[in-house]
This record gives structure tokens, C-alpha cells and sequence, in this order.
């Protein structure tokens, strides 16, 4: 049973390399690079090492060796908003825990994408026990309110595919909940921004007797904390949308 399939990157010298796939069984290894033995991916681009790396399957993950002397790699999630791992040269069989993954190999100016599907990832079912207190959540968010439409309407250009696009400004972040929220305004959105930074424990609340240092760049550690702990996800945003009969509260 083959567990994982690789795409090799276009490339101009050869039309058919974005139809072919290499899939690999457990165990089974993949060389690419510029100038490799027979069956394994070649990348006909002066800028790839002649043996780049090396991909080993596994039975629901996979490894990447970095087998260049200088480069290092970026292996992406394009699905995770970001999240990314990198591979420094020489590296040998780093773990990769993405589902779907797109190795980055930097070519003489060009980004070259080799992309790896591994099979799904098997979850824990139920719960973790049924005696004692329940565990407390890490960090407690209602979906229904308009704090979190806030939140997901800073996440939204990084979940819907740009992990480096700019953070919306209050004004953009105003405009985008107006369907869900007509009486959004600049003083609602900057205080649902102000109470998620405390509710996110980033700064401490009012009530303490020590109010802490400023908080700069409070959109961006919102972000960056609720991408990272999967606080919202790409369903998440249908409540930038919803019909007026639901409006947010």
C-alpha cells in the first residue's frame, strides 16, 4: 500500500514533470535534486543541488533529508495559515506532521514547490476519562460573539491561503463584519480587540494592581497566538457572513 505521493515543481524543461507523481510505500526512499540515479525526481534547474534531499515514507508520516551544503529548506502547510518547518543543510530525516506539505527549494532567485501528501492523520476518539473534574480549556472563546467575528476577521487573509499578507486595518476589519454586525464601528472593533488581548492573557486585565507594559503590535500577537492554537480555523470565518436573522451578539 502506497502511503505517500509526491508532485514534482514545473519546470520549463520539462512540459509533462506537474503531470507525474512518485508515490512511495512505507520504508521507500525518493533522492531529488539536479542529477539523480535512475527513478528518482529530477529537477532540471542549475540552481538545485545535483542531490538536493532526500524523501523517506513512512506509515502516516514522512522525513526529508537536506542533502545541500548551504541552502536551507522551508517545508509549508498550505493549509495551516503559515506553519511551516524549516530543514538547515545537512539536516536528515526531519519529521514532517503536515497532511499535505509543499517543500521550498530556493533556486538561483527561483522558489521551486515539491509537494507531499501523506496519508490522513488518525485522531483519539471520546474523551480523555469520565471521573473527576473536567480539564479546564486552555484558552475559552464564544463563536456566537462579536469578539471572536473581530478575531476572525484579523485571521482571514492568512487562513484563506496568504500566511504573509498584512493585517487588516480597523477601518478593512469594520467593513467586513458589516454583514454579520451592520452597527460595527471603529470604538467597537478597537474595544473587542482591547478585551480579546486580556481575554488571551497577551496584557493584564484593569482590575490588577499592576497594569504591565504596553502592548505593541496587539493585532499581530492576536493573530499570531490564535493561528498558532488553531483558535480559528478557515470553517470558523462563515461568521463573517452571517444572515442578519443570526446577527452576532
Amino acid at each position: 500500500m502506497y502511503s505517500i505521493i509526491v508532485v514534482p515543481p514545473p519546470t520549463t524543461g520539462d512540459d509533462n514533470n506537474t503531470s507525474t507523481q512518485y508515490r512511495l510505500a512505507p520504508g521507500e526512499r525518493l533522492v531529488f535534486g539536479r542529477s539523480v540515479p535512475e527513478g528518482g525526481l529530477l529537477i532540471g534547474h542549475d540552481g538545485v543541488s545535483r542531490r538536493a534531499g532526500e524523501i523517506t515514507a513512512h506509515g502516516t508520516f514522512w522525513t526529508v533529508s537536506n542533502l545541500s551544503a548551504h541552502q536551507t529548506y522551508v517545508v509549508e502547510n498550505p493549509e495551516g495559515a503559515g506553519e511551516h518547518i524549516k530543514v538547515a543543510p545537512g539536516r536528515l530525516d526531519a519529521p514532517v506532521p503536515f497532511e499535505f506539505s509543499r517543500i521550498v527549494l530556493p533556486a538561483a532567485g527561483d522558489l521551486l514547490p515539491v509537494e507531499v501528501w501523506a496519508p490522513r492523520h488518525d485522531y483519539l476518539r471520546g474523551e480523555d476519562g469520565t471521573d473527576g473534574e473536567p480539564t479546564a480549556p486552555a484558552f475559552s472563546v464564544d463563536r456566537t460573539k462579536r469578539y471572536f467575528a473581530v478575531l476572525a476577521a484579523l485571521c482571514e487573509p492568512r487562513l484563506r491561503g496568504a500566511p504573509h499578507a498584512p493585517l487588516p486595518t480597523v477601518d478593512q476589519v469594520v467593513e467586513r463584519l458589516r454583514p454579520a454586525w451592520p452597527a460595527a464601528s471603529r470604538t467597537s472593533v478597537q474595544w473587542n480587540i482591547d478585551y480579546l488581548a486580556v481575554k488571551l492573557r497577551l496584557k493584564p486585565g484593569p482590575e490588577t494592581a499592576e497594569p504591565g507594559p504596553r502592548l505593541n503590535g496587539k493585532k499581530e500577537s492576536l493573530v499570531s497566538l490564535a493561528l498558532r492554537f488553531d483558535l480559528v480555523r478557515e470553517d470558523d470565518l462563515v461568521v463573517l457572513a452571517a444572515p442578519s436573522g443570526q446577527a452576532l451578539r
